[in-house]
């Protein structure tokens, strides 16, 4: 292993603690000697991470750094290239066009040698299954789910029942033949699922929902079973 992607490893063990976590967890973890890792913390302090602690302590970073020029592993830049194409053509036009202009600014600022990786991969998304047209913007929902605001819904299930309903949204999903909206119910007192392409109208109330997206998204999560990835 490189050193560059020995620091990378480090940043990203770092960032999946909110805590001090000891220098030799640390080295354990990434397979290195202590004195090597005390080397790396220094480096990754010079490149201005604010990693905080001392031997004997522990050491936490603290948000907000981001490498100076981007360094990527090849496996990385196909998974950057693969996702972007991924969304380009299974996601709504303003998701497709922020996942090539994101991928454009990646591209822009990383070495030669790394753009030129970038650009060969070889990794390719096949067609898949038709979806269905949205009668709403796909992206109201999404300003909804970021700023926490209430949805009022007209929609209609699969055996054609209208209804009207008020949600939280708190999630979005895409599967390959449809987009699925996941929220709170105000009529059912329930999680509830929410097909884009049966949505006849949305509109964005100005009233917040009575929990926050980070809590709800954790209680769905317990109430379908699904273990979070802490990965």
């Amino acid at each position: 292993m490189s050193r560059s992607e020995r620091l990378l490893d480090l940043l990203a063990l770092l960032r999946r603690h909110r805590q001090p976590v000891s220098g030799h967890a640390l080295a354990e973890t990434l397979g290195v000697s202590l004195r090597t890792l005390y080397r790396d913390i220094a480096s990754l302090q010079a490149l201005g991470a604010e990693v905080e602690g001392e031997a004997g302590v522990g050491y936490v970073l603290r948000p907000g750094f981001h490498l100076p020029p981007l360094m990527f592993r090849p496996e990385e830049l196909e998974a950057l290239a693969l996702g972007s194409r991924w969304v380009a053509g299974q996601a709504d036009p303003a998701l497709r066009d922020a996942a090539l202009s994101a991928l454009s600014r990646i591209a822009a600022v990383l070495p030669p040698e790394l753009r030129a990786e970038l650009d060969a991969s070889s990794l390719m998304v096949g067609p898949g299954k038709t979806r269905l047209a949205d009668s709403i913007d796909p992206a109201l929902l999404r300003l909804a789910i970021r700023r926490e605001r209430k949805l009022r819904l007209a929609y209609q299930d699969a055996a054609g029942s209208a209804s009207d309903r008020v949600i939280w949204p708190f999630a979005l999903a895409f599967f390959e033949g449809a987009r699925i909206l996941l929220g709170w119910c105000e009529m059912r007192g329930d999680f509830r699922h929410f097909r884009t392409d049966r949505i006849a109208s949305a509109e964005l109330l100005d009233e917040r929902s009575p929990r926050r997206r980070a809590q709800l998204l954790k209680e769905w999560r317990l109430s379908q079973g699904i273990v979070a990835d802490r990965r």
